[in-house]
């Protein structure tokens, strides 16, 4: 049976949950899995010429690739309207489907650890699903101990400060009602404080990345983080100094990412049906 995809929404728009436990579980944010330019047969020529662009097959956003010289990145943070998350034109609307916002430090070009947090949207069994959670991967992702309410429309600032190579909170602020959680994390794994990240992700659910599938991905819409800061012991950077990221499946490129001063404006653009896309071949 086929339904619209425009009025399944409507309908799931109307339930806002904490997410079902099998989301809370085997859930991992990963590095930024490079690829080379796609064969952009739903792009122009002209638009591959902006400077300072590179592709992943899940990641998209910007990253800044290194601080200035002498420094190591310490916190990372900037504020987001929650989108409605949508099935993508044509696709199954009995499936689930899913996409991560969030900040970070490292990830893109060192990729033993990330300290990140965000916000999870998963369109599920008639429902939509906003989760917030904090990972130091290559951990799973964890909920906070609290719940933190989020609905679509609200302001919400993700924070990230590493205390040391092994130690850091998360901090998530729902702006629009005052509330925030946070959490005190450790570990074995060491961060190089050398990236700073704004990312939408098309992440992984398993046991490990090696046996993990990645989820099929929502269509968000338009994320746009503003107040974007990295900071250091002695400056801070914003999106002005990042690198743009494109995300490209299957030789499809499925968002247009630009940066307007400390702002990056993140959107899906793919018109395509999921089940085209494959995010393990990119080129």
């Amino acid at each position: 049976m086929k339904i619209s995809a425009i009025v399944t929404y409507s309908l799931l728009a109307c339930h806002i949950h904490a997410a079902p436990s099998r989301f809370k579980q085997n859930i991992i944010h990963g590095p930024g899995a490079h690829s080379p330019r796609p064969n952009h047969d739903n792009r122009s020529d002209e638009e591959y010429h902006s400077v300072q662009t590179s592709y992943s097959s899940t990641w998209s956003g910007a990253a800044i690739r290194s601080p200035p010289e002498g420094e190591t990145f310490n916190s990372v943070s900037a504020s987001f309207v929650v989108p409605k998350p949508s099935i993508p034109a044509g696709s199954p609307v009995e499936d689930f489907y899913t996409v991560a916002v969030w900040v970070g430090i490292d990830g893109d070009t060192f990729q033993n650890a990330i300290l990140q947090t965000g916000v999870d949207l998963t369109i599920a069994g008639g429902r939509v699903y906003y989760e917030p959670w904090y990972e130091w991967w290559p951990d799973h992702s964890s909920t906070f101990a609290e719940h933190l309410a989020i609905s679509p429309g609200d302001v919400v600032k993700a924070t990230v400060s590493a205390t040391s190579s092994t130690s850091g909170f998360a901090i998530i602020e729902n702006v629009s009602t005052g509330k925030l959680v946070s959490e005190y994390l450790t570990s074995a794994t060491a961060l190089a404080q050398q990236n700073a990240e704004w990312i939408v992700e098309n992440y992984i659910m398993g046991p490990s990345p090696s046996l993990g599938h990645h989820t099929p991905l929502a269509n968000w819409s338009s994320v746009v983080f503003t107040d974007t800061r990295a900071s250091t012991q002695r400056s801070w950077l914003d999106a002005s100094n990042a690198t743009v990221v494109n995300m490209a499946q299957n030789k499809k490129v499925i968002t247009e990412v630009t940066i307007d001063g400390s702002s990056i404006i993140d959107t899906y653009i793919y018109a395509g049906m999921v089940a085209d896309l494959k995010s393990d071949d990119t080129s």
